[in-house]
């Protein structure tokens, strides 16, 4: 159904990112977040968004009115109701992860659907927190979401058919194009991509070459927009790290452990585009 009742829980630039092409997919949206501010700041992100649209011909005013005629905003997850799916884009940590599904377990419908958007964490552990783990699973957007056209839908071990059929339409809806992974840290996309961030980080820190050469080399000899040490950077470092650690723990393999630079970055507070130093460094 276009008109589902979608809760965004998280106004960042994922939640709100979310929010966005739910409002865009007809859906009707409640995004909430725990401070007003940060409320503001993810209606402000969909706004910007918008405008984006609009300027590129994608939306016209009265659409744009429309979808935000279906917008509401909260503080808490219990002031919701009759919620068909809840999805949590909140910070990358697994405890504050089941606190929010335990609220969702409360305010989403009897036979809705409580997604993650979670990068890494495994979804079997999540789905464990709540009283139907058949109603949990993996709803993986890319960043940034509006743009990117990858959501992978991760099944738990006891995700239900039913739930998967659903995700699965609503991200095409959204003009998601989809692709399913197993229950493993990392998923598809992570599972392939960190290991090559972290071994660009083992090679700057050898001295293989300069952050410079590194990214140069690998955007012109792979044809990839954005060097290695770029994207880690565009990431997060502390979000690349808490990845590169999930993976290396949940699989136990060597080849997997976090770039000792990585983590000393990480420890001085040099977490990339968003601290204003990475392995870059960036303008204000």
């Amino acid at each position: 159904m276009a008109n589902e009742h979608v809760l965004v829980v998280g106004a960042g630039q994922m939640g709100a990112g979310i929010a966005q092409v739910a409002l865009v997919a007809g859906c009707h949206v409640s995004l909430v977040d725990a401070a007003d501010d940060a409320v503001l700041k993810g209606v402000g992100r969909i706004r910007a968004g918008f405008a984006k649209l609009r300027k590129k011909g994608k939306l016209d005013a009265a659409a744009e009115s429309a979808a935000l005629g279906r917008l509401e905003t909260h503080t808490a997850v219990r002031d919701v109701r009759e919620v068909d799916v809840g999805i949590e884009a909140v910070v990358e940590n697994e405890e504050v992860k089941k606190r929010v599904f335990q609220e969702l377990d409360a305010v989403v419908r009897p036979g809705g659907v409580l997604a993650t958007n979670t990068s890494s964490i495994p979804i079997t552990r999540v789905a464990a927190s709540t009283r139907r783990p058949e109603a949990v699973i993996g709803m993986h957007f890319m960043n940034p979401v509006p743009v990117m056209q990858l959501v992978e839908v991760i099944r738990g071990a006891a995700t239900s058919d039913e739930t998967y059929q659903r995700t699965r339409a609503l991200a095409e809806r959204m003009g998601k194009t989809v692709v399913t992974s197993k229950d493993f840290p990392g998923f598809i996309v992570n599972r392939i991509l960190i290991p090559m961030l972290n071994e660009a980080a083992y090679a700057l820190m050898e001295g293989l070459g300069t952050a410079e050469d590194i990214d140069t080399a690998m955007k012109l000899g792979t044809n990839q927009p954005m060097g290695p040490l770029q994207l880690a950077d565009f990431i997060g470092l502390d979000t690349v790290l808490f990845i590169a650690t999930v993976m290396h723990q949940g699989l136990g393999d060597p080849k997997y452990r976090p770039c000792p630079l990585l983590r000393q970055y990480v420890d001085a507070g040099w977490f990339g585009r968003k601290s204003g130093r990475g392995f870059y460094t960036y303008q204000p």
